[in-house]
């Protein structure tokens, strides 16, 4: 059933990495690229739509990922059941991902389509809270397949098989481009629906991955074996809780990250449109290399969790360096490359002749280059999150990062942003100190469980 040896070179487990990884990796680029498109055609519809819009793109994700978060159980426990041969329990570990992500998705689709009060109360303008709320409206209906598509990557990548993840990602953003060009400018006779028509096509883009996964894992017979959907009407409270056990720390460190980046946008819009559009360039270039320490950390999670589900501590440790030290090498080849063209990126935006973006052209530029330096402490401390999930470890890790994005990264942000001359700038330096705490803490947590494994195991 698994094709785990016993004995792995440094070279071996990287290129085992790696296949896990690149497919995983071209799948969150085209999955974030619906983000990237919206952004990019929210800016041909005008500055204010460029704020509106990439905020509530923002609170959207945030909702999102928070749902994936406590449905992460799935990959390191599905991860240890096929290391450790228990088909039986694979299939019990998805059925029950699923229903958690519809149980999430109800409440959440009702809160996000309910959130113009909240905006007011953030001192949003009210020409982006209109267009935020017309725009989340829709996107609500894509919460549950987006969670559910979560499930299911997380249970077939588990098994080492990505590829048809990257496949199906790539047609369904293909898909995204072609409705936000059709929809939100009204071409080919359809109406011109702006705001909404991008937030249809990026709903359609959710339904497509989420609904083609299924039907790949209904067709491939070598996946029959698991019985990944038999008697999927029943609940059964035990996995539920063990899913949840894993999954539900990994949440609320999904809240904590992706929360604190929302806040950190509900300051930028308070300190005017500009600085929010800025922000919204900057984040949507970040989110874009972001997905590929964040394919890294799903594709470390199922190593460390393989060799987890066999008890072999020198294999997860040589798992855990292969993991963060290519996010590293990825993240600062990446960060040279933003730090030395940001005219050109921001231009992706933004037009550069049009004399009313140049506040917000001169805000991008100053922030994307701490962004450049950013990227690296954002791949370290993704990467060694996904290892510490790999090993099940996730209780401990939430109290960290309660200390870092919360203790010491919002606290900064306010206090750069509000009470200094760096304003947007220094919201966003407060931010990456908060991403750094986390990085130190998670690679401390990381050798402290080792060392307390390998006694154990002495």
């Amino acid at each position: 059933m698994t094709n785990i040896s016993s004995r792995f070179s440094i070279q071996a487990e990287a290129r085992e990495f790696l296949k896990l990884a690149v497919p995983l990796a071209g799948a969150q680029i085209a999955q974030a690229a619906t983000g990237f498109v919206d952004t990019v055609m929210m800016g041909w519809l005008g500055q204010d739509v460029l704020a509106a819009g990439g905020l509530a793109t923002i609170i959207f994700m945030a909702f999102m990922m928070t749902g994936v978060g406590l449905i992460s159980g799935v990959s390191p426990l599905v991860a240890e059941a096929y290391g450790s041969a228990q088909t039986q329990r694979i299939g019990q570990l998805t059925r029950q991902g699923l229903w958690i992500a519809l149980l999430l998705s109800i409440p959440g689709m009702l809160v996000i389509m309910h959130l113009d009060g909240l905006m007011r109360q953030f001192g949003q303008a009210e020409t982006t809270i209109v267009l935020s709320d017309t725009y989340l409206s829709v996107m609500a209906w894509g919460l549950f397949p987006a969670i559910a598509f979560a499930v299911l990557r997380g249970c077939i990548v588990a098994l080492s098989k990505a590829r048809p993840v990257m496949l199906i990602v790539v047609a369904a953003t293909l898909f995204n481009i072609i409705g936000n060009y059709v929809l939100g400018f009204g071409k080919f006779g359809f109406p011109n629906l702006g705001i909404a028509g991008l937030a249809i096509a990026s709903v359609g883009a959710h339904w497509i991955m989420f609904l083609s996964l299924l039907i790949y894992l209904l067709w491939h017979k070598p996946l029959h074996e698991y019985a990944l959907f038999h008697s999927l009407h029943r609940l059964n409270p035990k996995i539920l809780q063990q899913l949840l056990w894993v999954g539900g720390p990994i949440g609320v460190a999904a809240v904590l990250e992706y929360g604190l980046y929302t806040v950190v946008s509900f300051f930028m819009g308070t300190l005017g449109t500009p600085v929010l559009a800025a922000h919204q360039v900057v984040s949507q270039t970040v989110i874009i290399l972001f997905m590929i320490p964040l394919a890294m950390s799903y594709a470390a999670t199922v190593r460390v969790g393989q060799w987890f589900g066999q008890r072999d501590w020198e294999q997860i440790r040589q798992a855990a360096f292969v993991s963060i030290g290519l996010a590293v090498l990825f993240m600062s080849i990446a960060g040279i490359v933003v730090f030395n063209y940001p005219l050109q990126i921001v231009g992706l935006y933004l037009d550069l002749n049009n004399p009313d973006n140049r506040q917000a052209l001169d805000i991008s530029i100053s922030i994307i280059k701490v962004a450049a330096f950013g990227l690296i402490l954002d791949g370290i401390q993704r990467t060694a999150n996904g290892v510490l999930q790999g090993l099940q470890d996730t209780r401990i890790p939430v109290l960290l990062g309660i200390i870092a994005y919360l203790g010491i990264g919002l606290m900064t942000s306010y206090l750069l942003g509000f009470h200094t001359s760096l304003a947007g700038l220094g919201v966003w330096i407060g931010g990456y100190i908060g991403v750094a705490a986390a990085a130190i803490a998670y690679l401390w947590r990381f050798w402290r469980v080792m060392l307390k494994k390998k006694s154990l195991s002495a």
